[in-house]
Parts: C-alpha cells; structure tokens; sequence
C-alpha cells in the first residue's frame, strides 16, 4: 500500500512539473514579449519540460509494474494504450519546439537576432496543441482507473 502511495505522489507530481512548464512555454513564446531573456528561458524552460516528460513516462510506468492492479490488469486495457499513444503524439509534437527553441538559442549568441513573428506564432502553437493534448490525457486516466476500457 506505502509503494502505491508512493509511486502514485511520484507520477503526480512529475505531471504537475509537466503541466507547469508546458504552461510556462505557452506564456514565455508570444510575439509581444520575445526579447534576449525570454529565448535564453524558453531554452531552459523546455529542458525542465522535456526531463518531466521522461519521469511522467517512468513513473506511470512503474506504476503499472509495481502497482496493486499489477500489469496484467492494466496492459490489458485499451485506455492505457490510448493514453501512452497520446503521451506520444505530444512528445512527436514537442520535438519540433526544442529543435527551434534551441536554434533561436544560437542565432541570438551568434548574431543576436530574435526570432521573427512567424516564427513564434507557429511555435506557440505547437506548444499550445501539445498542452490541449496534455490536458484530455487525464481524463483518460480517469475511466482507466474506474475499470473502463477493460476486458
């Protein structure tokens, strides 16, 4: 029971984590604010984002391995397939920010040249698609923990 209460807090907060960083990119990449700092931010803010990700990942996994439902209940259901498979349409979605994020990076150290509107506005809304995304996962999780989707 403490290992359940214990992997759930973990898998929790790696998502809390995740949700406020995704939310500090969405806030950070607008057109109105973009200067030297917030590119050098938006950089270090999507590392945090990206290293939360992994640990959402892990510790839901070792959820469904270590959990009291046990793997065989929750490998078995289509939810959690449909919830991984979501997770992953996001990380396929946040490559693309990270690639630029980082390029804006070194424009700015090598040129000092800020990102144009164009390029903000069509980051932002990848961001913003990758956290509308983000937020229907849990209700996926929902119906997962209640039985649906089961055999």
């Amino acid at each position: 029971m403490t290992l359940e209460a214990l992997l759930a807090y973990a898998h929790f907060l790696a998502i809390l984590t995740l949700v406020v960083f995704i939310s500090s990119e969405a806030a950070l990449c607008r057109t109105e604010w973009m200067n030297a700092k917030v590119v050098e931010r938006l950089g270090k803010v999507d590392m945090i984002y990206g290293i939360a990700a992994g640990v959402v990942l892990l510790t839901g996994l070792a959820r469904t391995w270590w959990g009291i439902k046990g793997a065989g209940w929750y490998w078995t259901n289509g939810l959690l397939h449909l919830k991984l498979t979501m997770f992953i349409v996001v990380g396929l979605i946040s490559i693309k920010p990270t690639i630029v994020f980082r390029r804006w990076n070194k424009e700015l150290k090598a040129t000092g040249a800020l990102p144009d509107e164009a390029q903000v506005r069509s980051t932002r809304k990848l961001v913003m698609i990758q956290a509308h995304l983000i937020a229907l996962i849990p209700l996926v999780a929902v119906f997962l923990a209640r039985g649906f989707g089961g055999k």
